[in-house]
């Protein structure tokens, strides 16, 4: 394991580092370490660009910053380039490096943001340093957002930005933003995931009740039994298979690099043969119900009279109402489904100027590679951004190693990128940010 020296890091590099630095950890149902530290880094980065951010606080402590770039082309729609500045937490005993460290070694850049979505951040700080740094223009108005609390569903962040002051988006059409433009291997043809799309979020909480009692005593109300064998139900309900438009093209395309006939292979086969990317899109496939946190009793003898688990469910666009009434004939009638927070998916036609332009940003600096749309499994602030009318993408560019589990990454130990992929990441957005 060979350490790199501050010298050797480029810009993008020092700026990721420094970001991770920041514990933003956000734990949800409104506990957090806060935004506002890192939002002044930002801030101070922008104003030392000339630029005039904005901060905006949703509550104390959670803070985004906004600023816009004017353009060379005043009369064409602005473009949003978004991240967000908080990050899941991370159990630093199952790190091999310290989360919040910012550890260079092997290569990479660790901790936890590295991937979600800090490396993001800071390749559209530097991106900006390059153009701006330079005398030039970004091609059209820019208007660049660093949001809070996207980790618990962008409501003290985007959603808040969107429903407060939305007139800081005003003549802005589309948005790029993070879990795109990600390289991957297909059989040694290297091919880079546009994200035009995303499920539909619903994260709900399942409560049952029942009759409280002795340990030892025979119980058939009880709220844990009643609790357990609903999620059980829930979580290995065997969704049907139900390919979208983009999962559809997607999948064409896959096919035809791997030279199979996509009528003899199935949906499933060819979501896998896309190696590490199946993480994401085979979740695309179909409607997905997790259990992810059970609470329940406070003494090992007592039996209690209620039972809680929550559970995150994502479905494919449209199909939320459907979803959802099977879920309350799975739950049972002694076991109440409520919706803690619920958000819309979103699915964009894989055309266009704005997408033609990643297609050649991408091929200028990865010449012959394949470019191709995709669904993505969880959700981005694009969701927040569409009430304003605004389409938006995912697009991070990162030419990453064939080996590399990028996906798994994702709110995953041990976090981290390549340094190399920050340069080319930080190249291909500044020539989109130039040309577009």
């Amino acid at each position: 394991m060979t350490p790199t020296s501050d010298r050797a890091l480029d810009r993008t590099a020092h700026l990721t580092r420094d970001l991770i630095r920041f514990d933003t950890s956000n734990y949800g149902d409104g506990k957090s370490n806060g935004e506002t530290e890192a939002a002044h880094y930002v801030e101070a980065e922008l104003q030392a660009l000339g630029l005039k951010p904005q901060l905006f606080d949703a509550a104390p402590t959670r803070t985004s910053v906004v600023a816009r770039v004017e353009g060379a082309n005043p009369d064409a729609p602005a473009l949003v380039v978004h991240g967000h500045l908080d990050v899941v937490p991370a159990i630093a005993d199952d790190w091999s490096v310290d989360p919040f460290g910012g550890e260079i070694r092997d290569g990479m850049i660790w901790g936890r943001g590295a991937v979600d979505m800090k490396n993001m951040d800071a390749m559209i700080l530097s991106s900006l340093g390059e153009i701006l740094g330079s005398g030039r223009q970004p091609a059209r108005d820019l208007i660049i957002a660093f949001f809070a609390d996207e980790e618990a569903g962008g409501v003290l962040g985007s959603h808040f930005m969107v429903d407060e002051h939305p007139e800081v988006f005003e003549g802005a059409t589309e948005a790029i933003s993070e879990v795109g433009g990600y390289s991957i291997d297909l059989q040694g043809q290297r091919a880079y995931l546009v994200q035009t799309g995303e499920k539909a979020l619903i994260w709900i909480k399942l409560i049952a009740r029942g009759r409280a009692g002795h340990g030892s005593q025979i119980n058939s109300e009880n709220a844990i039994t009643r609790l357990a064998g609903a999620v059980a139900r829930i979580g290995s309900q065997e969704w049907p298979v139900k390919l979208t438009m983009t999962t559809r093209q997607l999948l064409d395309r896959v096919a035809g690099i791997l030279g199979q006939d996509p009528k003899r292979v199935s949906a499933e086969e060819l979501a896998i043969a896309t190696g590490t990317a199946s993480r994401f899109i085979s979740a695309t496939l179909r409607a997905t119900t997790n259990p992810t946190m059970l609470d329940a009793g406070y003494k090992v003898n007592v039996i209690p009279d209620l039972a809680e688990a929550r559970m995150d469910v994502r479905v494919l666009p449209g199909d939320e109402v459907e979803v959802m009434a099977r879920i309350r004939e799975l739950a049972g009638p002694d076991v109440e489904v409520v919706v803690m927070h619920q958000d819309i998916g979103l699915e964009t036609a894989f055309d266009g100027p704005l997408v033609d332009q990643m297609i050649a940003s991408l091929g200028r600096f990865d010449p012959g590679a394949e470019v191709l749309p995709y669904l993505l499994s969880a959700g981005t602030d694009n969701k927040a951004l569409s009430m304003l009318g605004i389409k938006g993408y995912g697009f991070a560019p990162l030419q990453l190693p064939a080996d590399l589990d990028f996906p798994a990454l994702f709110h995953g130990v041990d976090e981290r990128v390549p340094l190399d992929a920050l340069v080319f990441g930080t190249d291909v957005l500044t020539d989109l940010l130039l040309r577009y």
